[in-house]
Parts: C-alpha cells; structure tokens; sequence
C-alpha cells in the first residue's frame, strides 16, 4: 500500500504550532509493516511515552497466550488462581462503623477481568470507591503500592461494565502460571519476538532521558507542567498501566493483531478475542471523573460499542473512519490507538498530557484517523 503522509504530518505539526500539545507522535500501520511515522514539538524519533491503559491490550495479549496453551481457561474463577482474590468482598455503602462490605453473589472469571466486568473499579472514576480511600486512607492503584489492589469490588462480578484494576488482576495471574514476573514474560513472548525493544516497566536512566514530560491543561486552555505523574516506582508490574514504550513499539504491537497474531497468538485466538463478550451487559453513557485534574469525563461514542478480550470493540462502522469490529483503546496521558482488521490498518497517536480525554488531542486524533481513511478507502455507511 503506497501512503501519502504529508496530511496528517501537517496535522501534528499543526497541533503542536497552535499550542494544542507540547509533542506528538503517530504511526500508521498495515499488515506489511509501518506505513507512517511523525513525530512534532518536544517528540522526537525516539520518544519514550507513558503508555498508562494501553498497557492493558498487550497484558491481555499475554494471557491469551496461555489460553492458547491450554495453561488457563477463560472461564476459571480467579479465585481458583490467586487466593487473594477471593478475599475482595462488595462495597454495598458506608454506615458509622466505616465501610459496609459483604461477600459478592458469584466469583469472577478471568474472562470478565478482560471485559470489565469482574466487579472492580477505579478510585477517580467510581463515587463509592473513592470515598473508601477517602474513609480508609487504604492507597490507590497509581500509588505504585501492591496492596492498592485489595480494595473492594464495586459491583457484583458479571453485573455490569465498570473500568478499573481487572487487568492488574490479570496479570498477576500471567505471574503465577507462567511462574515469571510479568515484564519478564512480556520480554520472552511478546516484546522480544515483535521487536518492541523500548518497551519495559521499568526505564533505565537513558530511557528516562527520552521521556517526554507531563503537560497540564489550564482552565484558560494553555498548557503547563503537571505535578500529576506515574510513581517513579511500583511494587509490581503494573498490568493495568505500568509500562512504557515509543509509538514504534506500540505500533508494532497493532500490526501483529492486524496480522493475525504475527506468531504470538495464533488467528482463531485473535478473531476470538475480537468478538463481544459482554454479551448483555451495556457500557455506560458517561464514564464520569472525580478527579477533573486527571481526566475529563468521557462520553461515550455515537456509534455502538462493546468489549472484547483486551479490547472496547466498535460495533457499526463509521462512516469515512473504521469498520465494524475495530479494536481499540486509550492511555491516560492522551494516547489512542484503533485496529481495523476489517480494512487491514491501524493507527496509533501519543503525546503526554493532562486530563485524559482533552478536546483539542481528541479533534486531532479525529482528523487522524479521517486522513488515515482518506489514504485506504473510506467505509461505506452500514
């Protein structure tokens, strides 16, 4: 596929010339390989950016890995894996004594830690939970603190999609079956063999020195450095949001979906993975912030969603933009990425700022994935 990115180059460089980011980088890829690669302002070639949830796709990726291997099944209990996590009990409210927990209905599966829907949540974006921490002084899961993930469920695990620490669970999970850390697994069966040699939880200092830096959006809409920022340490791998890695690498992990599974998942795991299995449980209309200094509240899109294994789904196409059955998903500093297998492209696009869901980064990925499209053919109204 011959690619014209002369467009969407103008676009990033236009972002960063109007004072929308600080530094931006994008790739395009297709089943052949990179298509497309521009970086503008403080990004340079070799930028390393936080990749917050974008770590949850290729944490998932791993577990997958093992089902392929018959080492675990979608439908195990977590429990029946990791003991502590049949400790977690509900939070139904609070009464004078503090927190008011009791036992969950059913135990949750490793299929519904990949969907969402295994009952946990995210302190910034559930009411009840944060006020546990608030009430507790227990650590939340950016603290970079391992026992963060022992706060309680929020639902009833299988009752309803709710964002939060289910990847994290996963891959503790990976650790135990696959009896090694999960940035060592990760490095032998899919950083290694994809050749996504940036990627890692844990920078060196040479790393570090290509990280671009956290920018706040002001209420006057300029940006400034943020005092928001991953912990400089973790006491585990963070499968939920841990890792690190330039837009190559991430780009290199898209591709190999794109390509069925490129040799680290097999196809019939790929096509699997990319079906809905939320079955009747429905996404919220409004993922609603707490902390309005990490995120923007997030509406959800105008075209039907659901969840795959690792993956929000886009259920109808989008006129001019992806086809139904695209995957993608997002990293709290402002990073995107989609993978159209239907169309055989997919793109990615990282800058690090604050909140999570900033109007003028999504208008530019907007127009990315439109001048993407204009290059591949535009999909055609269901």
């Amino acid at each position: 596929m011959s690619f014209d990115g002369s467009t969407i180059k103008a676009l990033l460089d236009g972002a960063v010339s109007k004072g929308a980011v600080h530094g931006i980088a994008a790739v395009v890829v297709d089943r052949g390989g990179l298509r497309f690669h521009h970086a503008a302002g403080e990004a340079g070639e070799r930028t390393m950016f936080r990749n917050a949830s974008m770590t949850k796709a290729v944490a998932t990726t791993a577990a997958l890995q093992l089902v392929e291997k018959g080492r675990l099944s979608l439908d195990a209990t977590v429990e029946s894996i990791l003991p502590a996590f049949g400790r977690l009990q509900v939070l139904d409210g609070f009464d004078s004594g503090g927190p008011r927990l009791r036992a969950p209905a059913t135990q949750a599966t490793v299929r519904q830690l990949m969907t969402h829907s295994a009952g946990l949540g995210y302190f910034f974006l559930n009411d009840k939970l944060m006020s546990y921490h608030q009430a507790t002084g227990e650590p939340n899961a950016l603290s970079g603190q391992k026992r963060s993930l022992s706060a309680p469920l929020i639902n009833d695990p299988g009752t309803a999609w709710e964002y939060g620490v289910n990847t994290d669970w996963l891959g503790l999970v990976v650790e135990e079956l696959s009896g090694h850390t999960l940035s060592s697994y990760l490095e032998q069966n899919v950083y290694g063999p994809l050749g996504m040699s940036d990627s890692t939880f844990t920078p060196s200092d040479e790393q570090r020195g290509r990280l671009l830096r956290v920018m706040q959006r002001q209420i006057d809409g300029q940006l400034a450095p943020s005092a928001l920022d991953l912990p400089p340490t973790s006491e585990w791998d963070a499968a939920g949001h841990g890792s690190y890695g330039t837009v190559q690498d991430y780009g290199r992990f898209v591709q190999a979906w794109l390509n069925d599974g490129a040799g680290i998942l097999g196809a019939p795991t790929v096509e699997m993975a990319l079906q809905n299995h939320l079955g009747r449980i429905k996404l919220p209309e409004l993922m609603k912030s707490l902390i309005p200094e990490l995120s923007n509240d997030v509406p959800a899109p105008p075209v039907p969603q659901s969840w795959g294994l690792g993956f929000q789904l886009t259920l109808d196409d989008v006129p001019g933009m992806r086809s139904a059955g695209t995957a993608d998903w997002a990293g709290l500093f402002n990073s995107y990425y989609w993978i159209d297998r239907s169309k055989g492209i997919g793109g990615v696009l990282m800058t690090q700022l604050l909140p999570f869901f900033d109007m003028p980064v999504v208008k530019t990925l907007m127009d990315f994935e439109a001048a993407v499209y204009q290059q591949v053919g535009a999909t055609r109204p269901a």
